[in-house]
């Protein structure tokens, strides 16, 4: 146990980093290399820390959900899934979306489904000299990859790996309460609020995000006074904000279909989506899959989450996990290490080897 003058010195060199350096958070991204680009898609090959080649194996391509940076997959140095995957010697690739203009705003679910990720896997494979790739995907970006990988069978889709990604929406209590009203105003309550603005605005997605841990941020205050000699929390908590500060809008079009159809008709949750004029159907799906659930997961509860299991009808196996932490912390907090990550080297162990 850390003596008193220990936790008072370490308390007092924190404070000095934070005021005279910003802050104790190593936030350097893991260097990379950008090997292709188009709208709304920028696509790195990730390399270890000294910038040394990628890995020779199989690629990870790791799928970010629209809003939400692409830097949720590197978070901060020890806290970042892209470090670790890279530093286990894994041949790992990221795409990010960059920022939604207002130009944006006609742009549906069908872009990401039909050109973006399509465009994207196809590179990897490509950049990996023609190797099969394997998702890892977060929240919404497991949603856009699953469907994509059904939309498309043809694409070199070796497995899928979704964190916090949920299928049922019915089974998010965050947004239960405003149903009756939704339904009662024909589903038009928040209609002509972004079709006006053009899109679901970046402070707005922020706060709803904050808003889903309200009682972490009324005690942040109070926690970060307390744990001041943990430097590791205090560089955790940085580096959450800091993610919370990159966030971004939603294009509009997608922002309604999300709106309209994941949420109001709950089409997820049967199996079935309408896009571009035709269904996507995810017994397609035909590569094996992991599934991981956040135990205190408020945006992605286990049961939206799990839902997806039952759907996978062709997939040679479906795996389930459930990991502790919220939304975010499932995926990079300071226990994802030995808990979530664990399970997708295990995943990814069992099918193309360590």
């Amino acid at each position: 146990m850390t003596s008193p003058p220990m936790k008072l010195a370490s308390a007092a060199f924190n404070v000095l980093d934070k005021v005279v350096h910003g802050g104790v958070a190593d936030l350097r991204p893991v260097p990379r290399v950008l090997i292709d680009q188009g709208p709304n898609r920028s696509v790195y090959r990730l390399s270890g820390s000294s910038g040394e080649p990628a890995a020779a194996g199989p690629p990870v391509l790791l799928v970010p959900p629209l809003a939400a940076p692409a830097l949720c997959f590197d978070l901060r140095r020890g806290c970042s899934l892209a470090e670790h995957l890279v530093d286990s010697g894994r041949r790992t690739y990221l795409v990010d979306y960059g920022s939604v203009a207002f130009a944006d705003r006609g742009l549906g679910v069908e872009h990401w489904v039909e050109e973006v990720l399509p465009r994207t896997i196809r590179k990897v494979s490509a950049d990996a000299g023609g190797q099969p790739v394997h998702i890892v995907a977060w929240c919404l970006g497991g949603i856009f990859s699953v469907l994509t990988a059904a939309d498309r069978p043809e694409l070199p889709v070796e497995t899928i790996s979704t964190i916090a990604a949920p299928f049922d929406f019915t089974a998010i209590p965050l947004v239960a309460p405003f149903r009756p009203l939704i339904e009662a105003t024909g589903g038009h309550l928040l209609t002509p609020f972004y079709r006006m603005l053009g899109s679901a605005p970046s402070y707005v997605v922020s706060r709803v995000f904050k808003a889903t841990g309200i009682n972490k941020e009324i005690t942040k205050p109070i926690a970060i006074l307390r744990n001041l000699d943990d430097r590791d929390f205090l560089a955790q908590i940085e580096a959450v904000d800091h993610f919370m500060d990159n966030m971004a809008a939603y294009p509009g079009r997608t922002f309604g279909q999300i709106y309209h159809r994941f949420f109001r008709a709950n089409d997820l949750a049967e199996g079935k989506v309408a896009l571009g004029g035709r269904v996507i159907s995810l017994s397609k799906i035909q590569v094996p899959t992991l599934v991981v659930a956040g135990e205190n997961d408020m945006i992605a509860p286990r049961r939206a989450v799990q839902r997806l299991v039952g759907l996978l009808d062709e997939a040679p196996e479906v795996r389930y996990e459930l990991a502790p932490g919220g939304h975010l912390g499932v995926l990079t907090g300071r226990g994802a290490r030995d808990t979530t990550w664990r399970h997708l080297d295990e995943f990814l162990t069992d099918h193309i080897g360590s």
